[in-house]
């Protein structure tokens, strides 16, 4: 391996990205790889496709680093055609056997002699070891499982806003009773009686005593009525305010965003499609 025959340095190299030997852009790393005996670190995962749902293999044999930037020696198109295996927590040996031939690369870590990709070195930490030597890789960063290190393979989120539309009691203005005092005339017709005086002649009945011939007189009292005005006050009705709630309806509108997702399809010349698809392939609708 480059790096001066010194173990590959795979700190943060999880989540990096990918370059070719002509520095185009290949993938995001997913697992790294090690020896089970030797504990080097020996082949990382691409992913590769459309929202990067595949995961191809690629030896770290003649990698660099170059700060969050892997380049491999090998082209774009080699390492999207090497053989599809399921990256679990193993790569046994004729999984490997096969990734060997298509990179050109010798079980003993040299690189072959048809090999046209630039490798410039071996499989660090590799040599002596026999075929079977090289089964049952095991994920790098934590010892983790595999799957727990493919999190990233879920895609992505698509979010937008929504209207949340509510009622909220504010207070509108306010109503009050007011008490105040007006005279008005008031007319009503009242009954009242009095006395007159009315002659009244008797003849004498036989057998009344005679009355003597002299001058006299009799006074009687006249009584007569009059009316009276007199105030109190009575209550005649109670008064007071309630409220009802009345309920209509009103249009409310708002703007809200929405997001919506783009793809690079790199086998349609790197151009770029919309969440319906433009080119050979489609994406799917949201």
């Amino acid at each position: 391996m480059a790096q001066n025959d010194k173990v590959f340095p795979v700190e943060g190299l999880q989540g990096a990205t990918a370059y070719d030997s002509n520095g185009e852009k290949i993938g995001t790393i997913g697992q790294i790889y090690v020896d089970d005996r030797l504990g080097t670190p020996e082949w990382v995962t691409v992913k590769t496709g459309l929202f990067g749902t595949k995961e191809t293999f690629v030896p770290l044999a003649g990698a660099r680093r170059q700060g969050d930037q892997l380049h491999v020696p090998y082209t774009k198109d080699m390492v999207k055609d090497a053989p599809r295996l399921d990256a679990d927590e193993h790569l046994d040996t004729s999984e490997e056997q096969r990734l060997y031939r298509h990179y050109r690369l010798t079980p003993g870590g040299r690189t072959g002699t048809a090999g046209t990709t630039g490798a410039a070195g071996g499989m660090a930490g590799a040599g002596g070891m026999t075929s079977e030597g090289m089964t049952g890789r095991r994920a790098h960063e934590g010892r983790q499982p595999a799957a727990a290190m493919r999190s990233g393979d879920e895609g992505l989120t698509r979010s937008e806003e929504q209207l949340q539309v509510g009622t909220e009691e504010y207070e509108a203005g306010r109503a009050r009773l007011r008490k105040y005092v007006v005279t008005e005339e008031v007319t009503t017709r009242v009954p009242v009686t009095h006395e007159e005086v009315r002659v009244v002649r008797e003849p004498i009945r036989p057998g009344e005593r005679e009355a003597p011939i002299q001058e006299s007189e009799q006074e009687v009292t006249l009584h007569a009525e009059r009316p009276t005005v007199s105030k109190k006050s009575v209550p005649v009705e109670r008064v007071r305010l309630e409220t009802e709630k009345v309920t209509e309806e009103r249009d409310v509108g708002g703007q809200v965003r929405k997001e919506k997702i783009e793809y690079d399809d790199d086998r349609s010349e790197r151009g770029r499609g919309n969440e319906r698809g433009r080119g050979p392939k489609h994406g799917p609708n949201r």
